[in-house]
């Protein structure tokens, strides 16, 4: 699981937007399992890549209808839905704890249960790559715990490669494996959560003084803020 953190601005969310190919990189190519994404239709990079944006527009559909849509690049326009696509999507709400709210009208639904019911879509799609922008904004405290805890599970228990953007150096630091930091567009170091969440490194890109603790509690780094830069 990768963390991706830095500045607003630094090009976190277009990073996701290149893998996913809704933006062309102007140089480079993005690659899973040898293939060039940029070689494939929209339906192709579908079944490989599921995505969790930060903001989804509601519409007056029930929760199954909404992760039913996560099989769209799976069903064939002529024969329609099949049982199989039915199961998978009952075990894609059942995997994320959604299977009591499948007859719930979407727009009705709190902040941690709709997140619960997009990352359920996006299993749907049966990806080998996740990704989600953001996927605490605007939630509270525990449901964004809530969140986390669902995605580091799913990641395990799925074998994904999961690709997280957040703002939040602690929530980063807790559940993901390496971090890579960005700035100014560009990649300012990766690696592992000790390597690149160091005050040295924070200071020089978010221009902030801190301190780096290890939480035995949690066993992960915390980041205390101190003072602005200058």
């Amino acid at each position: 699981m990768l963390g991706v953190i830095g500045p607003n601005g630094s090009g976190k969310t277009t990073l996701l937007r290149c893998i996913n190919q809704t933006l062309k990189p102007k140089t480079g190519t993005v690659l899973i399992d040898g293939q060039e994404l940029s070689r494939l239709d929209r339906t192709e990079i579908a079944k490989k890549i599921g995505v969790v944006p930060q903001r989804f527009t509601t519409f007056p559909f029930t929760v199954f209808d909404v992760v039913l849509m996560g099989r769209f690049p799976h069903i064939d326009a002529l024969s329609g839905e099949s049982p199989h696509d039915f199961d998978i999507v009952k075990n894609a709400m059942a995997m994320t704890g959604t299977l009591h709210l499948c007859e719930r009208a979407i727009d009705e639904l709190s902040g941690g249960e709709l997140q619960r019911v997009i990352i359920a879509r996006a299993l749907a799609q049966e990806p080998e790559v996740l990704l989600l922008d953001e996927p605490t904004l605007h939630l509270d405290v525990n449901h964004q715990l809530e969140v986390l805890e669902l995605v580091k599970r799913i990641t395990k228990e799925k074998g994904l490669i999961t690709v997280l953007v957040s703002h939040d150096l602690n929530l980063a630091a807790r559940y993901c494996d390496r971090l890579l930091l960005l700035s100014a567009g560009r990649v300012h170091s990766v690696g592992e959560v000790r390597e690149v969440l160091t005050p040295e490194k924070i200071r020089e890109v978010f221009h902030v003084e801190v301190d780096v603790i290890y939480n035995e509690r949690t066993q992960s780094y915390n980041v205390i803020l101190v003072s602005p830069v200058g």
